[in-house]
């Protein structure tokens, strides 16, 4: 395919290409200081004083450092700190009442199952589906700490179990807990 000259032709240029390169090396190396690298002798490499990275360092066998692993907080209303915690409900900076919930939908009926240190367990008759259980879930607590819907609302997780539900009223966090313990029985 390729004829005789044209390979010729590509041969020279390689060889005045290799040569035009070790000449600026030269040329260049002669306004530079170059220093040599601290690593052994079989991966040294020779740079510029001012830069002190070397190509080869990656040649060295060193482990990588171990990234360390986030530590879960529980989720506060908002971003807002809360400042007193008892259990699933605790009492956010806005002044609200807020309630972990690990909702459970699809139940056959509304109900609170368990009431743990880390969230309240809530089965909720309603599907999973366009805010239904939702809604579901807002009208059962409202029923069970005998309040209006519109004092409780969801602050967070409208589209996951765990949920964080803002409760704005008189009660405090002892008697909302206090209420939830006794609807689970």
């Amino acid at each position: 395919m390729f004829s005789r000259t044209l390979l010729t032709a590509t041969g020279e240029f390689r060889r005045h290409f290799q040569s035009f390169r070790v000449a600026t090396l030269h040329r260049l190396s002669a306004f530079v200081p170059v220093v040599s690298c601290p690593l052994p002798a079989r991966s040294r490499c020779s740079l510029p004083a001012g830069n002190v990275s070397c190509l080869n360092s990656s040649s060295r066998n060193r482990p990588m450092p171990k990234k360390e692993k986030a530590v879960k907080r529980p989720a506060s209303g908002g971003g807002a700190v809360q400042a007193e915690a008892s259990g699933p409900v605790a009492r956010d900076k806005s002044g609200s009442v807020t309630i972990t919930v690990h909702a459970k939908p699809g139940s056959k009926q509304s109900g609170i199952t368990d009431v743990s240190a880390e969230a309240v367990g809530v089965a909720i008759a309603a599907p999973p589906t366009d805010g239904e259980a939702n809604t579901e879930l807002i009208r059962y607590l409202a029923e069970v700490l005998d309040l209006r819907k519109s004092h409780i609302s969801l602050d967070k997780g409208s589209r996951s179990r765990d949920k964080l539900i803002r409760v704005d009223s008189s009660l405090s966090p002892e008697e909302v807990l206090k209420k939830l313990r006794q609807a689970a029985g």
